[in-house]
């Protein structure tokens, strides 16, 4: 999974990339106007470690998130309500969820680039930032169409009418400030819309950078409402904190933790929120040659998570060997589970629970 980690000038943005990366980054010439730096943090699935210690294979695979820090925003850009540079809105149209950095922390001698430290305020700036760049896209796209509609053959048009409907439907919504994903939209119409890639279509996550000795606002506490804050995840951390915490050994950055009476850390608090916001679960697969966890929509038919192992998996999908992990540690084994009944057979369309240890039989 890839987020975008974005946020105004003096937000801490950088600080909590490097606070969920632990400082491990790379740098790409993507940015455009700066290096892009990215991170690739693993999601460590605690059920893993107890298969381990079962089947003893090879590898354990957990997940992986990959975190990108863009290049900062101007103040300029910013002074001039331009939030995101064109190609900043490029990169994350690439991205599978957004992390938007909101600061939250009072400092002098870091000039918030708008005046004041109002956290209520930069959340609607940047989700607002979001729609406009969506809108801009679809202007574009609904002259194109509608161009191409006054060139096209009349036994053409036909087929050209309903994508060019549904971009003006979607950015007529769009002005009301209605983002793509809370729109009312049909399977068709947001097939339609796939190749736009529009950034209001991904799921967010708001992340509250809050001082050493403050405690982190909430979507509650700032009096946002629901309508604006519904289908957005949220977490509050300290960046600044957290980046010292993390470039300590395990023990000591634990003992402090215990000491401050801290809750666990961001990095791992921030991939919660992502998995939950994104909706992700984790089916499992077992083996002498490796343990795993993968990642897939709540949800998903039996069949498509195949595919996320191999995609001919999908293609010669037979049927899914299906047990609890809670059934199969109790039970110690698959064949146990199977003589007591709680290793089943499922077809293409059972929807996959998170925790399920699936054996997908192919016809290869």
């Amino acid at each position: 999974m890839d987020i975008a980690v974005i946020g105004l000038p003096q937000s801490g943005k950088s600080t909590v990339f490097n606070a969920l990366t632990a400082g491990h980054s790379t740098s790409t010439g993507a940015g455009g106007a700066g290096p892009l730096q990215v991170g690739v943090v693993k999601v460590i699935d605690p059920r893993l470690a107890v298969l381990d210690g079962m089947y003893h294979p090879k590898k354990v695979i957990h997940p992986e998130i990959k975190y990108w820090d863009l290049p900062p925003i101007d103040r300029e850009a910013v002074s001039a309500n331009q939030l995101l540079s064109g190609r900043q809105r490029n990169i994350l149209q690439a991205a599978d969820a957004l992390l938007v950095v909101v600061r939250a922390f009072e400092d002098p001698a870091l000039l918030h680039p708008l005046g004041d430290v109002d956290p209520a305020r930069d959340v609607k700036a940047m989700l607002d930032e979001l729609i406009l760049a969506d809108l801009e896209a679809l202007e574009r796209a609904e002259a194109r169409l509608s161009d191409g509609l006054k060139k096209a053959k009349p036994a053409e048009r036909p087929a050209m009418v309903p994508q060019l409907e549904t971009v003006q439907k979607v950015k007529a919504n769009l002005e009301k400030g209605i983002p793509m994903k809370s729109q009312t939209l049909t399977h068709s119409e947001t097939v339609a819309l796939v190749d736009f890639q529009l950034l209001t279509s991904k799921p967010v996550v708001v992340a509250f950078n809050a001082g050493e000795s403050e405690k982190p606002p909430t979507f509650e506490s700032l009096g946002i409402a629901n309508e604006v804050a519904g289908g957005l995840g949220e977490v509050g951390l300290c960046a600044k904190l957290e980046v010292d915490l993390a470039m300590m050994d395990a023990d000591e950055a634990n003992e402090f933790r215990e000491a401050m009476e801290l809750d666990e850390p961001a990095v791992e608090r921030v991939k919660q929120v992502c998995y939950s916001t994104v909706g992700l679960v984790s089916f499992l697969t077992v083996g002498e040659d490796e343990v795993r966890a993968w990642p897939v929509p709540i949800g998903i038919e039996a069949q498509m998570a195949a595919g996320t192992i191999h995609t001919d998996f999908t293609r010669g999908f037979i049927r899914a060997e299906v047990i609890a992990y809670e059934d199969l540690v109790r039970c110690g084994s698959l064949a146990q589970g199977r003589k007591e009944g709680v290793l089943r057979s499922e077809g293409k369309t059972y929807p996959v629970k998170d925790g399920d240890v699936i054996n997908f039989l192919i016809n290869t």
